[in-house]
């Protein structure tokens, strides 16, 4: 259904390179912290759940 509405509306080309530039900077994030060059301060530390 959505495939019909994409061809009989397609996005503007600004939406596609905005989609595009999303999931570069994704796939980036993705890589960085993959091969171990993400810094120690971007990292979340986690939290135990128990209240007490």
């Amino acid at each position: 259904m959505r495939a019909k509405r994409w061809v009989q509306n397609p996005p503007s080309p600004a939406r596609v390179k905005l989609v595009f530039a999303v999931a570069l900077v994704a796939a980036v994030i993705f890589g960085l912290e993959y091969f171990g060059f993400w810094p120690a301060w971007a990292t979340a530390d986690r939290i135990s759940r128990r209240l007490f």
